[in-house]
């Protein structure tokens, strides 16, 4: 018997198809892995036959030799707790931000019924995901771990009460390469080690071939295309994976042809910031130590490292969003006022674009709000109508049509919403855009609209950008030169190509052979 068999699943939201006749199967130590684009389906086709999700289930959804199709939310509930584990895609918002590591490990052990765990359980629990010093992240809240430190928790939790099946739901797309490695190398040992069966989301198909069995490939709801997963990515059959494959962003791909530089409008000199060190230890972080860098207009400046490495909080000094303790800031040749003095002419020159759009985007205005309020403070001069008429004029610059403006973020795809926080930030007429990680979180099909957006605004604006991201692949198709980052400091700065194919330090060769 198969542990898990889904048959002729069809899933109903408000009286719309949005899942027809999915069908795969699960043997134990087995991992398949739905892939496709946004909005395709794949997280409601593993998480509505658990009661997790707003939709109704039909068809045939078997774990363990027990139907979940049709069963009631107590049934559900109980086996839930019992045979199945789950993995979010953004753990920061799945783990209850107000309970300790080590209370959250405990719930998830006796949600099964076992008896509460003892600190040394509790302990090996996170040892075995290899969280680094266990015993102190017991008393830690979720805030104060990195992403791939709380991706890692979140595991020891799925696993805690020993399920048979793991549903993993973009478990890796918002780290950074070496992490994304770490963590489904995890998960093929715990495959491996308990003969658990992994059924992975992804929207990454190149990226998930190394570990699935097999993959599903979705599209609008169906399947598209169904198989073993070596040949799915070296002889896939249809346009559509095709496709899939073709975005992902490779060090291989010819060199892209990039816009000229201009002259030098930001300089960083010795940039420090410290963070007091949590809870009950003393001293301080040092997350920022000593950082020099320069951008040209028109020039796209990579900022790239690992979870932790201090890119985002430089990035943020930069852009005069977050503290800076030492160091100076010039804007062609002036000096730029820290966080909280910053004038309005000085906040105009520099926009961020943020890694989650449906967490930077006010979720209860409409688009035409979202776009007009930057305007309201940063362009006193600008009417009603102005406004209006200059936010309609940036939808239409990234792609989005001028009626969308009535809309409210929560009806948008993850990459119009991306789309529509990119032009939030060109409202303003800003001289450089800070882009944190601005496409980690979208599909490779998304993404890639993003990145061509931003190398057009780059060409025909002349329009600076500073671009933090943990993918190297990706800095390639857009920057001219890459700054690396480790445990605060700037290691390593140069052209593109040289960093790419002679690297220096060993960070950077750490990262290339992650992205590899």
């Amino acid at each position: 018997m198969s542990l898990y068999t889904v048959r002729d699943l069809c899933i109903d939201i408000a009286g719309q198809r949005l899942v027809e006749n999915i069908a795969f199967t699960i043997e134990p130590g087995q991992c398949v892995a739905l892939v496709g684009a946004s909005g395709a389906g794949k997280s409601l086709a593993c998480m509505t036959p658990f009661g997790l999700s707003p939709g109704t289930a039909f068809g045939s959804a078997i774990l363990n030799g027990e139907e979940l199709v049709g069963t009631s939310e107590r049934t559900l509930r109980s086996l839930r707790s019992r045979s199945a584990g789950f993995i979010f895609q953004q753990p920061l918002t799945a783990l209850t931000p107000h309970l300790s590591i080590g209370r959250q490990l405990a719930e998830a052990t006796t949600q099964a019924g076992a008896a509460r765990p003892d600190r040394r359980t509790l302990v090996n629990m996170l040892d075995r995901v290899g969280l680094s010093h266990p015993d102190e992240r017991l008393d830690q809240f979720p805030h104060r771990l990195s992403g791939g430190e709380r991706q890692r928790v979140m595991i020891a939790a799925a696993i805690a009460h020993r399920p048979k099946l793991l549903i993993a739901d973009e478990p890796t797309s918002a780290l950074d390469a070496a992490l994304r490695r770490e963590i489904m190398t995890l998960l093929d040992q715990l495959r491996s080690e308990e003969g658990l069966g992994l059924l992975l989301v992804s929207h990454d198909l190149a990226s998930v071939a190394s570990h699935a069995d097999t993959i599903v490939v979705m599209e609008a709801g169906g399947i598209v295309e169904a198989g073993p997963a070596r040949p799915m990515v070296t002889q896939p059959a249809q346009a559509y994976t095709k496709q899939l494959i073709a975005a992902t962003p490779r060090l291989s791909d010819p060199r892209p042809d990039l816009p000229p530089q201009h002259e030098t409008v930001l300089e960083a000199h010795n940039v420090s910031v410290a963070f007091r060190q949590p809870g009950w230890r003393r001293g301080w972080i040092q997350a920022v130590d000593g950082v020099s860098l320069s951008i040209a207009r028109g020039e796209a400046l990579a900022l790239v490292g690992g979870s932790g490495s201090g890119k985002s909080t430089l990035a943020r000094a930069i852009a005069g969003i977050g503290p800076m303790d030492a160091g100076e800031l010039l804007w062609r040749g002036h000096r730029l006022n820290p966080e909280k003095h910053r004038t309005r002419t000085e906040r105009q020159r520099v926009q961020p674009v943020f890694q989650d759009p449906a967490a930077s985007l006010d979720q209860h205005w409409r688009v035409s709000d979202i776009l007009a309020e930057p305007m309201r403070h940063l362009r006193p001069e600008l009417s009603a109508w102005g406004r209006a008429g200059r936010a309609k004029a940036c939808l239409q610059h990234v792609g989005l049509p001028a009626e969308l403006a009535d809309r409210y973020p929560r009806s948008l795809s993850g990459g119009q919403a991306q789309r529509v926080a990119i032009a939030r930030a060109l409202t303003t007429e800003p001289e450089m855009l800070l882009l944190d990680e601005a496409t980690s979180a979208l599909d490779v099909l998304a993404a890639g609209e993003i990145m061509d957006i931003l190398a057009a605004l780059q060409r025909e604006r002349q329009l600076s950008l500073l671009f933090v991201t943990h993918d190297l692949a990706l800095a390639r198709r857009l920057c001219h030169r890459i700054a690396v980052m480790e445990r605060g400091r700037l290691v390593e700065i140069g052209p593109t190509e040289d960093i790419i194919t002679h690297p220096s330090h060993e960070a950077t060769r750490r990262l290339l052979a992650a992205s590899a």
